[in-house]
């Protein structure tokens, strides 16, 4: 039994590490606007989630638009990913770079199609969203744009009442 722990605690640690490194892959598909997938060096699949920001939902205005925009930016391009933790459902959360350098994050935050994370938000992210804010970029062009945790928080009490 104490073999059998120490060989599940062993294995944990080494996953952990194997996870926190630098991985380097190609972009197979895009999911939505701030959800993807990588092939790695070694043909691995990887569902991916950029940190810091929510995009809308593909249901929402504008959710169409940010996922064929990050679609643009990153499908088929190599990409290096880096390692910024875990989601509640497991999902690493990464901050990518293009080419080494163009982070997508910013790109969709410039162009008004996602909102910094709600909790956490750092300050370079909300100032790039208030600029597109301040511009009527994308979302920003309606009055009052729901924000996509709004929005699953409004879809889970809607199926609930149906159920």
């Amino acid at each position: 039994m104490k073999g059998l722990i120490f060989g599940m605690m062993t294995a944990l640690m080494f996953s952990g590490l194997e996870v926190a490194k630098d991985v380097h892959g190609k972009v197979v598909a895009v999911i939505d606007g701030n959800t993807f997938q990588v092939r790695d060096q070694d043909k691995r699949i990887h569902k991916i989630l950029l940190t810091g920001i929510d995009c809308p939902e593909l249901e929402q205005e504008y959710g169409q638009e940010a996922r064929k925009f990050l679609e643009k930016m990153i499908l088929h391009k190599d990409v290096t990913i880096y390692d910024k933790g875990k989601d509640r459902f497991g999902n690493p959360l990464v901050e990518v770079k293009i080419k080494g350098v163009k982070d997508p994050r910013i790109e969709l935050l410039k162009e008004g199609l996602a909102w910094p994370d709600e909790k956490n938000t750092r300050t370079d992210l909300e100032y790039l969203r208030e600029s597109a804010q301040l511009r009527g970029k994308g979302l920003w062009k309606q009055s009052n744009p729901t924000p996509p945790w709004v929005y699953r928080r409004e879809q889970t009490l809607s199926t609930r009442k149906n159920s």
